[in-house]
């Protein structure tokens, strides 16, 4: 369990099995180091202690999270005729949160160490402190929301709260997409951005953390036809985790059960991923009827919620299903899945294997030795021509080529293009064996297999 310092936010996980057959005990412990080492995330705030549920993205963490970012906004909105896409402000008034009833039930139950005065959620204890063995007090329950203040003023007139969720800012939208478009029945409006919940107990990384960013669909459909919807929602999850390069065997449907859905909702599944700490949710879709709507019709006292059903000519109160991915979770599952440990020849590696399509670099680009002038300028020409076409190009001299590899292969870089003296066609290199025919080729390496081959330096983008 994370404490409020950052010496705890990287602290030890419990483990579960993982596909890759490694030791269980400490693959978290391997990713998060991993992580930091290479400039995934970072603990935030760390030069001033941290701040636990905090993390920071490195500079190959951002290209990752924003690759996910992109692919999901191309699947879901760019090539459907079905969806429009929104970005809400994280402050709104707060009777949205009113309306929605996150300010009377948006909590966890929480109790308070006698002895210790440290609080934790009560599914997460048992009968005594973890951390001194003292007696709990009594259960109440803790609203998760960040409160803060608008203005000058500090009275109850200014209060407002950080987003516990994307949703809100489109069901409040939902009438000025409806008056600038007329979109038909079925569409969908998809959001993706910052939430913030203030948890009680932080923990597993950037699993559950106090500060999150969501990848939202609202999806508007004829009530009397919200189970062809939800099945196609359903398949559309699958084909999304396919591609981001999830193995299918690690993501599970768990359909939820009667007791334990909202109110509102007459189906709801969790995606859930197997973790190295063990299976838990990924992805939400739920059915939830038009509480959502009705609910902000009521608290605003607008009409948000009648619309005439093209196909039917009938007015009708649209249904939603909303399908909500977890960008942080959808990282940690990313690099869960590609986390691997093998040897290659006779020295043991560690490497990412990324889907291509997510991997922030997608190709390293070396001369083979950076003391010769002529194969770093040619290296270097190679270089810029491939990153005017594929920006997520890296420049790597740095060490003998063998600490480049596997450089490389630990941050999941899928191919390494080598310059050498064959690419000058020099035959006075210092090896004698630059063969002229093979001018305007490199060597290009393959991640995963470190298999080489020859290819010219025309076909390289294409290539990647």
């Amino acid at each position: 369990m994370a404490g409020e310092n950052g010496g705890a936010i990287f602290a030890r996980t419990h483990s579960a099995v993982h596909s890759h057959d490694m030791a269980e005990d400490n693959l978290m412990e391997k990713i998060v180091s991993l992580c930091k080492r290479r400039g995934f995330i970072y603990p935030g705030s760390e030069i001033y202690g941290g701040l636990a549920g905090t993390f920071d993205y490195g500079p190959l963490g951002v290209e990752l999270k924003n690759n996910v970012k992109q692919l999901w906004w191309r699947m879901f909105v760019q090539d459907r005729d079905d969806m429009c896409g929104v970005d809400a402000a994280i402050l709104m008034n707060p009777k949205v949160w009113e309306a929605s009833g996150h300010v009377s039930g948006f909590s966890d139950p929480l109790v308070e160490c006698k002895k210790c005065k440290r609080r934790f959620r009560v599914d997460h204890v048992g009968d005594k402190c973890p951390e001194c063995g003292g007696e709990f007090g009594e259960v109440r329950q803790f609203n998760m929301m960040f409160k803060t203040q608008i203005g000058a003023n500090e009275d109850a007139s200014s209060v407002s709260y950080l987003r516990p969720e994307t949703a809100g800012g489109i069901f409040v939208n939902f009438k000025n997409v409806i008056d600038s478009f007329h979109p038909k029945l079925p569409f969908g409006i998809a959001q993706i951005g910052k939430a913030f919940r203030n948890e009680i107990a932080p923990r597993d990384f950037v699993f559950r953390s106090r500060e999150f960013e969501q990848m939202e669909i609202e999806y508007f459909v004829n009530p009397s036809a919200w189970e062809s919807s939800f099945e196609e929602w359903r398949r559309a999850v699958h084909t999304w985790t396919d591609a981001i390069g999830l193995a299918e065997s690690s993501v599970h449907e768990l359909e939820v059960g009667d007791g334990d859905r909202a109110h509102y909702s007459k189906r709801t599944i969790d995606f859930e991923f197997d973790f190295p700490f063990g299976r838990k949710e990924l992805y939400g879709l739920a059915y939830r009827g038009d509480f959502d709507l009705s609910a902000h019709a009521k608290g605003s006292g607008q009409e948000l919620s009648i619309i005439t059903d093209d196909q039917t000519g009938e007015k009708v109160v649209p249904h939603v299903i909303e399908p909500s991915f977890g960008v942080d979770r959808t990282i940690l599952a990313i690099l869960a899945n590609a986390y691997t440990e093998d040897t290659l020849g006779s020295e043991p590696r560690t490497y990412l294997k990324f889907n291509k399509t997510v991997a922030p670099i997608k190709a390293a680009v070396f001369p083979l030795l950076k003391n010769k002038p002529d194969l770093v300028a040619k290296a270097r020409e190679v270089y810029l021509m491939l990153k005017k076409q594929v920006p997520q190009i890296m420049w790597d001299d740095n060490g003998n080529i063998g600490k480049r590899y596997r450089r490389q292969d630990e941050i999941g870089t899928p191919v390494c293009i080598t310059i050498d003296f064959n690419t000058l066609g020099d035959p006075s290199n210092p090896s004698g064996q630059a063969k002229s025919e093979l001018k305007d080729t490199v060597t290009i390496r393959d991640r995963d297999t470190g298999g080489q081959e020859r290819i010219a330096i025309g076909d390289l983008a294409s290539r990647i």
